[in-house]
């Protein structure tokens, strides 16, 4: 085949793999008077009535903003489209995405949220008030852009989340006491060059400085795409799951 024939070839499917839309995540929107914000759904393959399921918050990447609702998927569906995972561990999954221009967090991680985050918070309190989730096991995960983002709302909503699972991201570690009772399972690579690991290191120190008792795995030869390893973790949603927050 000729190199340009080729080239071409792998461009088209380079473009069909990253535009792959995935139906079992429902394509939906969220209002507020403030903001519009589109995000994904994943629900439990059966709804069983009188039984109450987890909700899951994923928060993407800096590479995934825009307003498609589609690229928003790109890392997080293989532990929850597992077969395997889906029959042991029927949850919601909720994928909010952020616009381009915006980022997840602030330069002042004291300063209060406002849009889109803000808004995520509200779709997250919107959809607890659905019968089929249980408030108790409402979980965060993010990754870079998205780890960021989730130690930013474990800092600002301490008693929201009953786990979090911040991968190659970092936060600010003055404020870690009100959160350290949440149980939190981070990752980094050691080889990421465009989020160091000390961002975690950090994080993870300041909180067992503080009497916190947070899981750190760091892959000795990963760079900044260790959310790829964390997300095949065996024992990750085993853990994620067995954690309820006190209400």
């Amino acid at each position: 085949m000729p190199k340009v024939s080729l080239l071409f070839t792998l461009i088209v499917i380079t473009r069909i793999s990253v535009a792959q839309d995935f139906i079992e995540f429902d394509k939906l929107t969220y209002q507020t008077p403030q903001d519009t914000l589109p995000y994904r759904l994943l629900r439990p393959k059966e709804v069983k009535e009188n039984q109450r399921y987890p909700l899951v918050l994923f928060l993407h990447g800096s590479g995934e903003r825009g307003n498609d609702n589609v690229i928003n998927l790109k890392y997080i569906t293989t532990p929850f489209l597992y077969e395997k995972n889906r029959n042991e561990f029927p949850c919601f999954v909720v994928v909010p995405q952020c616009p381009a221009s915006e980022r997840w967090t602030y330069p002042d991680w004291y300063q209060e949220p406002r849009e889109p985050i803000n808004t995520v918070i509200s779709l997250i309190d919107s959809l607890t008030k659905l019968p089929s989730i249980d408030t108790t096991r409402i979980y965060i995960t993010g990754l870079s852009m998205g780890g960021y983002g989730t130690w930013y709302l474990l800092t600002r909503f301490p008693n929201k989340f009953a786990a979090a699972i911040p991968i190659c991201g970092g936060g600010d570690p003055h404020q870690v006491d009100s959160f350290k009772h949440v149980p939190i399972w981070a990752f980094h690579g050691s080889k990421d060059k465009t989020v160091h690991r000390d961002e975690s290191r950090k994080m993870i120190n300041a909180l067992k400085n503080v009497g916190g008792d947070p899981k750190y795995t760091e892959y000795k030869k990963t760079g900044h795409d260790s959310w790829t390893k964390a997300y095949q973790e065996d024992q990750l949603l085993t853990w994620l799951f067995r954690h309820r927050s006190i209400k």
